[in-house]
């Protein structure tokens, strides 16, 4: 087997990965650094954020109340020294982008546009009309271009992460384009290779999220923190589950039910009046317009489709001229996948999963409990946006916590001797399950597509919106069920070049184990808070869980679940309101 040896290795291309990588090339230019990705960097899904990035600019605003409007909006489950930090850098972060060419929107004075977002008493969400993540994203490639001490694996898909000495030295991963399994060492790994929507079958998620990254940490005894929290985002089509940016509300859009009522009046969502701001209804938090959405389908307020219930967006009254400089992007959506125009027709939406609050447990520099091992972006926990994200943080979070994550990754590689030779027995060991499970077995019963659907349906019905013990019980049975079955699975494509059905058993690999913690960790947490919300437990209950959620590999069946206390600074938990 071959190997490669670069002092710092990146997982994931998206934007954590390449800010990560820019800060390891500054902090120490001899650095060798690798960035691993399963897909050409600007095709991360970072290219589809939309509606904008979250930073203080505006004279008004204070990195106080950002902090305070994020620490809320988590439903007070953020450690606060990691929010303090995170609204502390992310403007330098964002006029570095700008530095590196990201093209933000501009008022006509001159000064950069931010637009109101959901949850966000001051308008601080800074912008590229609505294709932010995609020129975001750009930025950041190019500017690696400018270091050669930064090599690219496109289109590498990895398997598995290589301890030795209690501490990660590297990975396995396959070519896609040859089948070659290759040993990629390394001093420091940095894990940047974003969330696991696909757990779920509708999704504004691309099909490369599949939590690889957190299954390959968790796999290693790394734990999975908080992973009950999923967001649903309200306005995804109804059949392709493409996200409508929140920036369409927050230029002025309503969401209707099928009699044209704006219902979002008759729920509580948080967000009093008057605010500093003038906002609408349709701003508030995204976990609580999509439980207003559930309210109406129960009420038979929604409008039935061949693709489930929906709510209308009308942005109609906004009109050409305003959509096409400020949302060009949702009209293209639209046109292309929905065959509607919104300058003339309201839009179908309906909640899809958008985001894991959770992921793999880091401190304020991205290092995990594994030496040598980090993590940055929406594969990991930080954690700043506790039960439930504010809309527009996730995309400042990549910048803030890749960098950090990648000076830290840099430091401990400067210090560290070379990766250990015994790495190459695990890596050949690995080698060995890919082709006798998968290449090489052909008498298994089992195929991917039918245990991928069956697992997509059974977290819908069990961990959605809402949940109950009952639920949550029969999801937990069956996606053991599933893995049980998994180990019967077998593929039809033994071949080497490009074989997609190999890098789909991976995956579903991976899905599984996080379906089984996410589900776990939804049993443990008896109460609702942010994004979780149990009918059986519907109070908020600080006194027992103000504290994340820790998930542990086990042999013994599920994950070992524990408890780790909430870092508080200077906001006790409080009633969740957004701008008093």
């Amino acid at each position: 087997m071959d190997q490669v040896v670069h002092d710092v290795l990146l997982v994931g291309g998206g934007g954590a990965g390449l800010r990560a990588a820019i800060a390891v090339a500054e902090t120490n230019p001899g650095l060798s650094v690798g960035v691993v990705s399963k897909v050409y960097p600007m095709r991360s899904h970072t290219v589809s954020a939309e509606g904008g990035a979250a930073a203080v600019i505006r004279p008004e605003d204070s990195l106080e109340a950002h902090a305070y409007d994020t620490i809320s909006g988590g439903d007070w489950l953020c450690d606060q020294d990691a929010v303090e930090a995170f609204v502390r850098e992310a403007p330098k972060e964002m006029v570095q982008l700008e530095h590196w060419g990201c093209p933000w929107s501009r008022q006509p004075d001159g000064h950069v546009a931010t637009r109101p977002f959901g949850g966000m008493k001051i308008e601080r969400t800074w912008h590229a009309a609505d294709k932010t993540g995609f020129h975001m994203l750009h930025a950041l490639f190019q500017t690696t271009l400018r270091y050669p001490p930064i090599a690219r694996y496109d289109e590498w898909f990895v398997t598995r992460l290589l301890v030795d000495d209690g501490r990660c030295q590297g990975v396995v991963a396959i070519e896609l384009a040859t089948g070659k399994v290759q040993a990629l060492l390394a001093k420091a790994v940095i894990i940047c290779s974003g969330g696991g929507g696909k757990v779920f079958r509708f999704t504004t998620n691309a099909n490369i999220k599949t939590g690889d990254g957190m299954a390959l940490a968790y796999r290693a005894g790394v734990p999975l923190k908080d992973m009950e929290f999923v967001q649903y985002h309200p306005t995804g089509l109804p059949f392709t589950g493409i996200l409508i940016t929140e920036a369409a509300r927050a230029e002025g859009g309503w969401l209707l039910n099928k009699d044209g009522y704006r219902y979002l009046q008759d729920y509580d969502l948080g967000v009093p009046e008057p605010t500093p701001v003038k906002r609408s209804m349709e701003l508030g938090p995204r976990d609580r317009l999509s439980q207003a959405f559930m309210g109406e389908r129960q009420a038979g307020r929604t409008i039935s489709s061949q693709y489930g219930d929906v709510v209308h967006l009308d942005v109609r009254h906004l009109g050409e001229a305003k959509i096409d400089k400020k949302i060009p992007f949702v009209r293209e959506l639209c046109i292309k996948y929905q065959k509607i125009d919104p300058v003339k027709e309201m839009i179908p939406v309906r909640p899809v999963v958008h985001y894991m609050m959770g992921g793999i447990q880091t401190d304020l520099e991205g290092a995990t409990l594994l030496p040598g091992l980090f993590a940055a972006g929406e594969v990991a926990c930080v954690s700043i946006n506790g039960a439930n994200r504010l809309g527009s943080n996730s995309l400042t979070e990549l910048l803030v916590f890749g960098a950090r994550a990648g000076r830290a990754a840099a430091q401990f590689a400067g210090s560290q001797a070379a990766p250990s030779s015994a790495l190459m027995a695990q890596a050949e060991d690995e080698e060995r399950r890919l082709y006798r499970d998968f290449l090489q077995n052909s008498g298994g019963s089992e195929r991917v597509s039918p245990l991928r659907d069956e697992m997509q349906d059974a977290m819908e019905e069990g961990v959605g919106i809402y949940r109950d013990e009952e639920g949550l019980l029969q999801a937990e049975d069956k996606i053991r069920e599933l893995k049980e079955r998994f180990q019967s699975v077998s593929i039809d494509d033994k071949s080497l070049t490009f074989n997609t059905e190999l890098i789909s058993v991976l995956e579903l690999e991976n899905l599984l184990d996080l379906s089984e913690v996410v589900v776990s960790s939804a049993l443990a947490r008896k109460e609702s808070r942010g994004a979780h919300q149990r009918t059986d437990h519907p109070d908020r209950d600080d006194d027992n869980y103000l504290a994340h959620t820790m998930a542990y590999r086990s042999d013994e069946g599920a994950p070992r679940i524990e408890f780790a206390p909430v870092t508080i600074t200077q906001w006790p938990p409080g009633e969740r309101i957004y701008g008093s």
